[in-house]
């Protein structure tokens, strides 16, 4: 469904519709369902909003949820709800993509189907790439899995690394580390307190 993903899809009320929809559920869930610290979030506005024309942005992060995102990007001041500034971000195909309806949602999403394990020549590496070439913001979760647990992080996968070095233009790169997303299933009903770190 690499079309559903064009921005020009149904002149892209559809995807308009997904990110007011999944932005508004980030907001609640991110700064009125639970109170959020982020620091150093200047950076990641700067760069989102006005780095460079066509400079790519890659950010990276932990992995504690199958909520992180959207709801990292929930917090108070961030863009959430516009389409034109998200991110595009690789996802599990074994997850987001096990469905046409699923498909069709997260192709909407901007989100790329990533089939784990499947080395860093799959045929969707290659969408991701085209992405960096247009300047587009992409983010990875580069220990490749959900952990829960709030520890060090693990070993990271190599198919972000190859993405910065095989992108047309040197991306910039920014990891954030996030806690508090470890009790995903909590928060949406009970307040909690998520902390995100942003360096740079």
């Amino acid at each position: 469904m690499e079309w559903a993903a064009r921005g020009n899809h149904l002149r892209g009320v559809p995807r308009k519709m997904v990110f007011m929809a999944v932005g508004s559920f980030a907001k609640l869930a991110a700064s009125f369902l639970n109170s959020t610290s982020v620091h150093n979030a200047e950076t990641l506005l700067r760069l989102v909003r006005s780095r460079p024309h066509g400079v790519p942005l890659i950010t990276v992060s932990n992995h504690m949820s199958t909520l992180d995102d959207p709801v990292m990007w929930g917090f108070e001041g961030f863009p959430t709800m516009d389409a034109k500034l998200a991110r595009w971000a690789l996802a599990a195909e074994d997850i987001c993509f096990k469905n046409p309806v699923f498909s069709y949602f997260f192709r909407l999403g901007k989100c790329i189907p990533i089939t784990r394990g499947g080395g860093i020549y799959q045929e969707h590496m290659s969408e991701a790439i085209e992405q960096l070439s247009n300047g587009a913001w992409l983010h990875t979760f580069p220990e490749g899995k959900v952990s829960q647990k709030d520890a060090p992080i693990r070993r990271l996968k190599w198919g972000t690394a190859s993405l910065i070095v095989r992108a047309p233009v040197t991306p910039i790169v920014l990891p954030i580390v996030h806690h508090g997303f470890e009790q995903v299933v909590i928060y949406l009903f009970f307040h909690n307190h998520i902390i995100q770190r942003l360096f740079f």
